[in-house]
């Protein structure tokens, strides 16, 4: 081998150092920066997909009791303020992960996004250890005096940077430890496997110290502790993180897939009044020019013209007026190939599965609002002195994912193989489908169990007396947790792998971003749904009642599970009508390379 071959081994094609020069495969990437973003998920806490599961998930799943108890919030403003800070968390993971994809790289967006989610847990940790940020305790008599306009401000100021912040890491941190190893080589790309299910196992990790460790903290030593501690972590993992920058990897910004996207319905817009020719062949094409000059991905497998939608088809109608030479430099937002045209109709395709999973996340928004406040009237206790904090029930939602995924891979999934004769047991959609299922069953349980919480305060004369602890076991709320979290382990696992496999290959980070807005439209459609059911109830018999005793919040439960019945009978007309893009491309002679099949976070 010559030299400038042997340097060319050593280097990585697609890849550079901190310099801009190509990233020699010996002195950059690897585990060792692996670790160190592993040090950085871990310490400042993975979220629900990929980072923050330790600030955010702690913040979320004991702040109803911080709004109600300290801020003397309403349980449904209370509820409301838990599901729209959840719901933009991963709202903008979308705007973080464009910015990173088009302007600031992955590992910029890291460091700056961290530094905004440190900035924010530290306003948080402030305005509670503060006492003029907070409104004073109730009287005796039960008068509490609600948090003024700037108690609130500072307050919103806190959650909504910190929700920033999150949305920065959630959509850039496991696809940067991914950039750190080569997919071409198959030593790294045995490496990368390992990292990602390190990468879950600290997820899972953060998830129960949250719900256990976090919380306790915060009920016990003060939220001011629960919350510092925190913003230390992530003040650490940052630091952590950038000592690792001479040996990290970079990527060429690749652009958003939100961008094409948008270029294929402005372009199809804009020639909506022309006339579709009746050969497809006659449309604009990769074939028609270069590649390299109309996409900057070095990738793009040729999709065959279909028949849906083809109004989009006018995306790709030729400027006759146009020569040759001057198509070499097209404007994407007038001219765009069909394959690109036929890349966002798959996505379009997958919109009817997308919109009948967003109302799993909002009965999941349920099992930390209003199941925490269900909690805290009830009997907490484990023999005399040890008492759970109410958002320590949630240990049951997590442990029932961990249970869950060994549970469906060496038991279910092997019989679903012998009866169902499907690869992997069941499909995604099949996945899906059993997670809707026992959300439906999660909503039941909850609904019988506030009946019976009520009759027992009914019975013990404590309806008007919400001070007073309802004689019945906190253990009662298990079921309802034990069934979302089975649910969420189905029906996360039946989306990823879904939207990871039917999202065309150059738009692959669009399976993460399809995956987070359901998580986020779930919050915000429980806000607007808790929103509408407190107006039309009223106060005279409300639902939602700010003393639960005298609601009628089983009903509330009742409604979800209805609306889940529905929901999932459009969810099984859509997945009938659905024909996965692996059989489509049979049919027509195509056969999917290995790496359709990987996601690239």
């Amino acid at each position: 081998m010559s030299l400038p071959e042997l340097n060319i081994a050593k280097t990585l094609p697609d890849a550079w150092d901190y310099k801009g020069r190509p990233a020699n495969r010996a002195t950059t990437g690897g585990w060792i920066t692996a670790a160190m973003i592993l040090v950085n998920v871990r310490v400042d806490g993975s979220g629900v997909e990929a980072v923050e599961r330790l600030a955010t998930l702690g913040i979320a799943v004991n702040l109803v009791t911080y709004l109600t108890n300290t801020m003397h919030f309403g349980n449904a403003s209370s509820a409301n303020t838990v599901t729209n800070f959840l719901g933009t968390s991963f709202m903008l993971c979308l705007v973080g992960g464009f910015v990173a994809d088009t302007f600031l790289g992955r590992y910029l967006t890291i460091a700056i996004f961290t530094a905004v989610q440190a900035t924010g847990v530290t306003i948080l940790t402030l305005s509670t250890a503060i006492p003029s940020l907070k409104p004073p305790k109730c009287t005796s008599d039960g008068d509490c005096v609600p948090a003024n306009s700037i108690q609130v401000s500072v307050l919103y100021l806190a959650l909504y940077l910190t929700a920033l912040g999150t949305g920065g890491l959630k959509s850039s941190v496991s696809g940067f430890g991914s950039d750190q190893f080569d997919e071409s080589n198959k030593e790294e790309k045995t490496k990368m496997t390992a990292f990602f299910n390190w990468f879950f196992f600290f997820i899972s990790i953060g998830s129960l110290l949250a719900v256990t460790v976090m919380v306790y903290i915060q009920d016990n030593l003060g939220r001011r502790w629960g919350y510092g501690i925190v913003a230390c972590a992530i003040v650490i993992g940052l630091l952590i993180f950038l000592s690792g920058t001479k040996r990290y990897r970079f990527k060429k910004l690749v652009g958003s897939p939100l961008t094409q996207i948008a270029s294929v319905f402005v372009a199809a817009w804009k020639k909506r009044h022309m006339e579709l020719p009746s050969d497809p062949s006659l449309l604009f094409n990769v074939d028609d020019i270069e590649l390299t000059q109309v996409d900057s991905k070095k990738t793009k497998q040729k999709l065959p013209h279909s028949k849906q939608f083809r109004f989009l088809d006018k995306a790709a109608i030729k400027d006759t007026e146009r020569s040759y030479e001057s198509m070499m430099t097209i404007d994407k937002w007038r001219l765009s190939t069909l394959t690109d045209v036929e890349e966002v109709k798959l996505v379009v395709r997958m919109l009817p599965i997308w919109a009948t999973t967003i109302l799993f996340w909002t009965v999941y928004a349920q099992m930390t609002t209003f199941s925490v406040s269900q909690a805290t009237t009830m009997n907490r206790h484990i023999g005399k002195s040890f008492q759970i904090p109410a958002a320590s029930l949630t240990v049951f939602f997590v442990g029932s994912i961990l249970l869950t995924v060994p549970i469906y891979d060496r038991i279910i999934a092997p019989i679903a193989k012998r009866f169902l004769k499907h690869p992997q047991g069941l499909s995604p959609l099949q996945r899906v489908g059993v997670g809707l299922t026992l959300s439906i069953l999660a909503m039941v349980a909850a609904a019988l169990t506030e009946i019976k919480r009520l009759n027992v305060a009914r019975s013990h004369g404590l309806v008007e007396n919400s001070s007073k602890t309802v004689p019945l076991s906190v253990f009662w709320l298990a079921p309802q947790f034990l069934l979302v979290g089975s649910g969420e382990a189905f029906t996360y696992m039946g989306q990823l792998d879904f939207f990871l496999r039917e999202c065309p290959k150059g738009m692959k980070t669009m399976s993460t971003g399809l995956f987070l807005s359901t998580l986020s439209l779930g919050f915000f459609f429980s806000s607007v749904l808790v929103t509408i059911v407190h107006k039309i109830t009223g106060d005279t018999h409300p639902w939602i009642a700010d003393n639960l005793n005298e609601g009628k919040l089983y009903n509330f439960y009742w409604l979800l599970a209805i609306l889940s019945v529905l929901n999932i009978g459009l969810f099984l007309v859509g997945a009938r009508w659905y024909v996965y893009k692996e059989h489509r491309l049979a049919e027509e002679g195509i056969e999917l390379e290995e790496d359709d099949f990987v996601g690239h976070a």
